[in-house]
């Protein structure tokens, strides 16, 4: 193998003494080399400065070309990789961006952050994408980059990431299609997806995974049959968490500060769980209860088991995503305030009623004013 330094000094001199002729000619032998070769990290990041002064001397097609070899190459200069995935003619960002493992996570949500649509949806069709990528695709990205990342299986969402999905599917049938296929899509996330989507959404996610029916059916009555179906608590996360917080009651820890650090560390699951042990309603009532739009039952089962208002606020927080408004959180905390905890253990014993005569949903949910 040639000496590095010697070779480095002869691409040096073709970028400032070369025609456009010789320069293009260069670009190739150097690339030969460096995808054939096996040199230094040092040597690496120079053959990038050397490609790329000669990459920025020829036309676009040339530079798509070089993108199209250094994207699947796994000793491609990082400077070179990033400056092409920051290139204006997608032709030649497109490539990298799909599919070089030399771009960081970091680089990537910079260039969702500032480049097009065209970039953004190159780097929804990654191989894998990390969840603050996915955060930036979901927040800027138009229908099509939407639609790319929601259907991406090596993509991976925060869980306001999922709530994003859930929100921009509500009027895209497509969209609907592909975030409820999600097999990592986390089943309260699934139960709003269902309870906002259309009756063809439904039919066809019911068709498309027989499995996850049932639980679609559930949604769209009000009831949980006795059976739960992979998106159902029998799931590994829920078991993990009944465990946890079953354990947590035995030894007296599950207080209502477990409570607010489970709703604040965003662990649905275990404060599904806990409040279910704590008020005595079966864990799909409380779920749904989690889930209703209005959050008036949260404030009356918190208040049931005698929890803070600080904890309420933060299960409130964990139900909206963080999305309440000030005023209605003003007006959860009043509804708190004047509530006492007999009548909403009264409202609970209702519930519990329902639940044992199989006619949830059947019957409106009791007012906060009904003292």
């Amino acid at each position: 193998m040639a000496d590095p330094s010697s070779l480095l000094q002869e691409l040096e001199t073709a970028v400032s003494r070369g025609t456009a002729e010789t320069r293009r000619a260069a670009l190739a032998y150097a690339t030969d080399l460096l995808i054939t070769g096996r040199y230094s990290d040092e040597h690496t990041w120079m053959f990038g400065e050397i490609i790329g002064l000669l990459a920025s001397e020829i036309e676009s097609a040339a530079r798509a070309h070089l993108a199209d070899r250094l994207a699947v190459c796994p000793r491609a200069p990082a400077n070179i990789i990033s400056k092409f995935a920051f290139d204006d003619s997608i032709d030649v960002a497109g490539p990298v961006l799909r599919h070089s493992e030399q771009i960081s996570v970091p680089t990537l949500i910079e260039n969702a952050k500032l480049k097009s649509q065209e970039h953004l949806l190159a780097i929804s069709q990654r191989k894998s994408l990390h969840e603050d990528v996915t955060d930036v695709l979901l927040s800027r990205g138009n229908q099509e980059v939407v639609r790319s990342v929601a259907r991406n299986a090596g993509a991976r969402f925060s869980e306001s990431g999922f709530w994003r999905l859930v929100h921009r599917s509500e009027n895209d049938v497509v969209l609907a299609l592909d975030v409820g296929a999600r097999k990592d899509i986390p089943r309260h996330v699934f139960q709003q997806l269902i309870a906002r989507a259309s009756d063809e959404v439904k039919a066809r996610l019911a068709a498309a995974n027989p499995q996850a029916a049932a639980e679609i059916q559930n949604v769209v009555t009000g009831v949980t049959g006795d059976i739960h179906t992979k998106f159902g608590p029998a799931t590994r996360d829920y078991f993990a968490a009944k465990r946890l917080v079953e354990e947590m009651s035995r030894t007296g820890e599950l207080t209502d500060d477990a409570v607010g650090q489970f709703a604040k560390s965003r662990k649905f699951e275990e404060v599904t769980v806990a409040l279910s042990l704590l008020c005595g309603l079966p864990v799909d009532v409380v779920e749904r209860a989690l889930l209703d739009d209005s959050r008036e039952m949260v404030v009356i089962v918190a208040k049931a088991v005698n929890l803070s208002w600080a904890t309420t606020q933060l299960l409130l927080s964990l139900c909206c995503d963080g999305s309440m408004s000030p005023h209605d959180l003003e007006s959860a905390r009043k509804n708190f305030s004047v509530l006492s905890v007999t009548t909403a253990k009264r409202v609970v014993d209702y519930y519990k009623l329902r639940r044992e005569q199989r006619t949830a949903g059947s019957k409106p949910l009791p007012q906060l004013h009904s003292r």
